[in-house]
């Protein structure tokens, strides 16, 4: 098998979408136009918001979407025979329409657009699986590391999941959107190479073992990264070996003129280790070393630590983060809401014996209302594209599709556009920002909205509210396909 096989992400789809495009040839419809949303349900972790993440891969996947020799020989060899000419045709594909999405790091919530397709229904079928296999990861890790930062106030925060992760894409980009999200560092070295993560690291348990003594071990190793000492010191015994032998070894530091970083606590009673180990390293004169902790660390132990008192400087994150071990998936959908008919779009809903996978028609467009008084988010509004109202920051009137009494009418507004051009016709028209850009712009979405939308427990819930008459569509296709 080509090994450049593992680098083409063409095939990473589900077959169904093979088998719908190739319906689509037959029938003569593959040029038809579909609008396409991608968006998620339900808000993760019981939290009151998520963080968007994934555009730059998404870009470079369909950047380079071809159907090589390897593909469709592959697709030669299916059970469905797919005529030759289908397979030709295939050699031929290129993404050619419209892709519109938020930006990296934005603050997003249920049931709104997060990226909206504009293509071929040939093209926009192929696309969906691997689209919501980025998004749905790669938003899931940053809202989670969102989290364990708002946890952990301005303390320093590193990403130690690499081992745990499913898998090694898994690993750089989980490392990626916790980044985005407020983390300070990485452990894995090939993250930190292809997106210019700061990289921290200390040593094993293995370093340890691996010598005479403990006391050894950590000379050993100040000896040979004088510059860079951080000590694990829970190998034998925390209080009675390890703090003291790192005692020892950060005097001998000191008189070099060299200091030891940090103490590392990996296992036990981590709110009174800390407080022991930091009365211990205050008598020694050692003020400035600092603690770092970590041992299946997430933003509810993080909290409870801090409630206890724990005097811990730093957090290694690792189990908890990347796999998101309390919700393992966002649970993203992509959904046709219209369709090309006489060169015309006409809105298309799904409805559903489950209220919450009914869908919104219609070609959409997503606005923040920030109140321009308070510089506070008011809600996410979103509106059929022809819309102009909220365009000019008209009054808008707010309401509850559930309790349509519950509304408020809003007129001293600033609407910020949230979908964003990726790609059109086929070009890629977005300048795709440095790393540290998207982290910056995420600290400030955080600042636009009130603490009670972000609070991790019970959190106070943000509206997004449907236009009236993107409401009223929805209401006159529900009707229609009921009588």
């Amino acid at each position: 098998m080509n090994s450049l096989i593992y680098d083409n992400l063409t095939l990473h789809t589900d077959k169904y979408q093979i088998n719908m495009m190739y319906a689509h040839w037959v029938q003569g419809t593959l040029n038809d136009k579909a609008v396409f949303e991608a968006y998620f349900r339900k808000l993760p972790f019981g939290g009151g918001y998520a963080v968007f993440a994934g555009i730059e891969r998404i870009v470079h996947y369909v950047q380079h979407l071809r159907f090589g020799d390897e593909e469709i020989n592959y697709l030669r060899e299916q059970e469905e025979n797919y005529q030759e000419e289908f397979l030709e045709e295939l050699r031929k594909f290129r993404f050619t329409g419209n892709l519109h999405a938020m930006k990296e790091g934005t603050l997003v919530f249920a049931n709104e657009p997060l990226i909206r397709v504009e293509a071929r229904v040939f093209e926009a079928q192929l696309i969906e699986t691997a689209l919501l296999n980025v998004m749905n990861f790669q938003t899931l890790i940053a809202t989670k590391a969102s989290r364990v930062k708002q946890a952990a106030g301005e303390d320093i925060l590193m990403e130690f999941g690499t081992r745990r992760a499913q898998e090694a894409d898994a690993a750089i980009w989980g490392a990626r959107a916790a980044y985005i999200s407020g983390f300070h560092a990485t452990s894995n070295m090939r993250a930190g190479m292809l997106f210019g993560i700061p990289t921290k690291g200390t040593h094993a348990h293995a370093w340890i073992q691996g010598h005479d003594t403990e006391e050894e071990a950590f000379r050993r190793y100040a000896e040979a990264l004088p510059n860079q000492v951080t000590l694990l010191v829970d190998t034998y015994n925390t209080l009675k070996s390890g703090v003291p032998n790192a005692i020892r070894i950060a005097h001998e530091l000191k008189k070099q003129g060299k200091k030891l970083n940090a103490i590392r606590l990996d296992s036990g009673d981590l709110a009174y280790l800390s407080q022991r180990a930091r009365q211990m390293l205050d008598d020694a004169g050692l003020n400035g070393v600092q603690i770092m902790a970590s041992n299946d660390l997430d933003e509810n132990i993080i909290v409870n630590l801090k409630a206890q008192g724990a005097r811990i400087d730093s957090w290694g994150v690792g189990t908890q983060l990347i796999t998101a071990a309390d919700q393992p998936a966002l649970g993203g959908v992509y959904k046709l809401v219209a369709r090309e008919r006489k060169g015309e779009y006409l809105p298309v809903i799904k409805v559903s014996g489950n209220p919450e996978k009914m869908t919104n028609p219609g070609f959409k467009d997503v606005y923040r209302i920030v109140n321009k008084e308070t510089g506070r988010a008011e809600a996410d509004y979103i509106t059929l594209r022809e819309e102009e109202d909220v365009k000019r920051e008209e009054r808008i009137k707010l309401f509850d599709p559930v309790h349509p009494y519950i509304h408020k009418f809003i007129d001293h507004y600033e609407a910020i556009p949230l979908l964003h051009p990726i790609f059109s016709d086929g070009e890629l028209v977005y300048e795709l920002p440095e790393l540290q850009s998207i982290r910056s712009y995420h600290e400030k979405q955080l600042q636009l909205f009130w603490p009670q939308y972000l609070r991790k427990l019970n959190p106070e819930g943000y509206r997004v509210n449907l236009s009236m008459k993107a409401w009223q569509l929805k209401m006159d296709l529900i009707h229609q396909h009921q009588e």
